[in-house]
Parts: structure tokens; sequence; C-alpha cells
């Protein structure tokens, strides 16, 4: 096939030409514009999961020859969750060359998490299928190379810390409330409340109901450290 303008264009901010431009087209293929005889990308996201994996594995690996695995584990998630995927998909400005259905994308799919990480991660299949493990493994380096750098920071998980803290004081759990729900059924936007038992809390709002959490979590951290 013959790229449009469109791919065209995300390939040169990619960093990476398609010798065969219907991968990549079908990588950015939505489900909500799928049809028999146009696929989505949902099977170049299952792959572009394990691609993703294997590199950032290595990438953790070879940053750090000291680190233990209980050390290595929370960077490597940092590394391959869906929000980190879905900031590097702003970062190249995937949304743009989504392709989706009006209903979602009246919805403003072309800015939801879940459909930038998870449209990244076939992208990522894409370029192993037309390419190879090596070309891929370049184009996620490269990409995510500052994140491997500052992956320590991010790695700290906000609920994790925030039980830690309040159990240093003999404090019971924080606790998680959904304090409202808005948006349509199916791109709804969460507000939680992340409190501990001096009724200390703080409150965050994203599209994924444990990225609000972990949000909150980290508001609250921040604020308690802060007054400490």
């Amino acid at each position: 096939m013959k790229p449009s303008r469109e791919l065209l264009a995300f390939m040169d901010r990619l960093g990476y030409v398609f010798d065969d431009p219907a991968l990549l087209a079908r990588a950015l293929t939505h489900s909500s514009l799928s049809s028999p005889t146009r696929g989505d990308n949902q099977r170049l996201e299952f792959l572009g999961d394990r691609v993703l994996g294997l590199v950032m594995a290595e990438a953790v690996l070879s940053a750090d020859e000291d680190a233990k695995e209980g050390t290595l584990a929370p960077r490597f998630n940092a590394l391959v969750r869906k929000e980190t995927c879905a900031d590097v998909a702003r970062q190249v400005d995937l949304g743009a060359a989504m392709r989706l259905g009006k209903s979602e994308m009246s919805a403003g799919g072309r800015r939801r998490m879940a459909l930038l990480g998870d449209a990244m991660e076939a992208v990522i299949a894409a370029v192993y299928l037309d390419g190879g493990f090596s070309a891929a493994r370049d184009l996620v380096l490269r990409l995510w190379s500052a994140r491997v750098e500052s992956v320590e920071e991010d790695a700290r998980d906000a609920k994790t810390a925030l039980q830690e803290w309040a159990q240093a004081r003999r404090m019971p759990p924080p606790s998680y409330t959904e304090v409202a729900r808005s948006g349509p059924d199916h791109a709804p936007v969460f507000r939680v409340r992340a409190e501990i038992s001096s009724g200390q809390h703080a409150e965050a709002e994203a599209k994924a109901k444990r990225q609000a959490e972990q949000m909150a979590a980290k508001a609250l951290l921040d604020r308690v450290e802060r007054a400490t």
C-alpha cells in the first residue's frame, strides 16, 4: 500500500520508515474502526507488549549490574506499564495518526490513556515484524531512554510507599474511596480520595481507577512528608 500523508508524517515522528506501511496502518487502527477486510491492532498489541517487555528487561539489567531482582522488578514494571506507553505515544503524537470509529473519536479516544498505550505497543510489534528485533529494540531504547535513566523515581509505588509510611507510625493502612465518576460509560473518569487515619487526605482524577488511586496516594504522601 502507498502510505498516506498522515502515516508518512507519523513515520517521521517515530524515526522509522516501514517497508510495509500496511503493518503501521493496522497498528494504528482501533477496534471501533475494524471490519472483516480491515483488521484492528489488538493482536499486534499482544505481540508488542512482549517485545517491549524483553527490551526493557535487558535495559534495566544493563543499567544496574548490581541490582537484585527485588529492585529490578519495580523498575521494569514502571517502564512497561500502560501509563508509560501512553506517555511515549504522546511524545510522538501517536494520537494524531490513530484510526478510530466515529463514536470513539467523538469520545476523545485520541487522548485516552488506554488507547494510546495499546497503540504504542502495537506500533512496536509492527516495527518488529517489519524490521526484526534489532529495529524494534533500537526504537524502544531511543523512545524510552530518558525514562530508563530516571526510572528509580518512577518505580516508587505510591500506594505501597504511603502504606509503609503509615505502618512506620503504627497507623492503619490508608483507605481509597471513589468520590466521583464522570464521563460516558465507555470512557469514565474516576476521582479517588486517599486518606489516612489522622484525617489527612488528597484526591486525584484519572481515566483508570488504579491510576487515580496511585496519583492520590502520591499527592497525600508528598503532603505528609512535607509536614514532617
